[in-house]
């Protein structure tokens, strides 16, 4: 569910980017969201929390959306989709990195790190290695949202695990969605289409309010350095998107990249599990990968 609604994006967004300036569009993608879940918050009652944990959903809030999906906007209108994917695909060696730094230790075994590898050799194959599209400038954005990328799943697996998805997402898309408005207010457009307004539409119900409480629910499960794997899925499903939507040619890359990028989601998403001794007692327990 995750590759499908985080996958869709990187059409749609470039798309809107035709006609909105990219502030306007993280305003468009963030305050539907906000709103959309505000019923769901105060039906919980856990507008408290929300309140409580304001600090951690805003800077949760800027990591993950504020500035990212500013840069990425900006970054799609001089680089490729396909090119944009590659490089998110950098997140799961941020999240390991920043991991560390955060000392959030989950285990990163050799199956993990082949996992990693495996992914990474797909979606190059999947979209190839051709930069002729971009420029240092617009790849360094990129880096950044990768690290933005990485950073929000760990305040959400070690910050904000408690508090429920809705109140995480309802706050963090209407703290951004009110820091954008001074700016949006002298970058509003004349004129939108209605196919702008529909890939807006969509970013916002599925791609952001959707996509986030499921994906807060995925870290809660996995873990943040193996929840953010998801990401090489999402490059083959925007490629794929590419092909059908955009009539972009079916490449041997793309053959040979998916089976890469299925074998390397699978290694790098595995989980130690624990396995009675052969004696079969309970003191002495083995760990495998």
């Amino acid at each position: 569910m995750m590759a499908v609604l985080w996958g869709i994006p990187y059409l749609l967004i470039r798309v809107a980017v035709r006609q909105l300036d990219p502030g306007v569009l993280v305003l468009a993608r963030t305050a539907p969201a906000s709103l959309l879940l505000l019923p769901i918050v105060l039906h919980q009652r856990s507008w408290g929390l929300l309140v409580k944990n304001l600090k951690w959903i805003c800077v949760f809030g800027v990591a993950e959306f504020g500035v990212p999906w500013y840069l990425m906007s900006t970054s799609e209108r001089h680089i490729t989709s396909s090119l944009t994917s590659l490089i998110i695909c950098a997140v799961p060696l941020f999240s390991v990195v920043a991991g560390r730094f955060m000392r959030v230790h989950e285990p990163i075994g050799a199956r993990r790190l082949w996992g990693l590898g495996a992914g990474a050799l797909g979606v190059a194959l999947l979209v190839g290695l051709d930069l002729n599209g971009g420029s240092i400038t617009w790849i360094g954005l990129m880096l950044i949202v990768c690290v933005g990328y990485s950073i929000g799943p760990l305040i959400l697996a070690t910050k904000l695990h408690d508090v429920p998805g809705p109140a995480v997402v309802c706050g963090a898309t209407g703290i951004v969605a009110l820091a954008w408005i001074p700016y949006d207010l002298f970058h509003w457009p004349v004129h939108v289409s209605t196919e702008t307004w529909t890939s807006v539409g969509v970013l916002s119900v599925f791609c952001t309010a959707g996509a986030f409480l499921t994906f807060y629910e995925l870290v809660k499960e996995a873990g943040s350095s193996r929840s953010v794997v998801v990401v090489y899925s999402n490059t083959a499903i925007a490629v794929l998107l590419g092909v059908v939507g955009l009539h972009e040619p079916f490449t041997v890359g793309i053959a040979l990249g998916f089976p890469l990028i299925v074998l390397g989601s699978y290694l790098a998403t595995s989980v130690a599990r624990v396995v009675k001794d052969h004696a079969g007692g309970n003191a002495d327990l083995a760990v495998h990968e």
